[in-house]
């Protein structure tokens, strides 16, 4: 009976317990895909973009191009606009 009263007790404490915490996420979330480099682009014509030694995961963006939703803090961006002129540079 002792052993039966002690195994309840211990259970019963065991949810008194308090789980770690979650770590919680940082404030500021910065995006590391050089974006800072290449914002002198805005406004040039997208010709350009063939000199210059873009990072690997670099995606230009044309009108009416279908993109993906999916976020990496890494791809950085570059979008055309109708009349072939760099409008947009970012990271997703």
């Amino acid at each position: 009976m002792r052993a039966v009263t002690t195994l309840i007790i211990t259970v019963a404490l065991t949810g008194c317990l308090a789980a770690s915490p979650p770590v919680p996420a940082p404030d500021t979330f910065v995006p590391n895909c050089g974006q800072d480099r290449f914002r002198g682009l805005v406004g040039q014509d997208a010709a350009i973009l063939r000199e210059l030694d873009l990072p690997g995961t670099t995606r230009v963006v044309k009108p009416g191009m279908a993109l993906t939703q999916d976020y990496r803090p890494d791809r950085l961006n570059i979008s055309i606009d109708e009349d072939g002129l760099i409008n947009r540079v970012w990271c997703s």
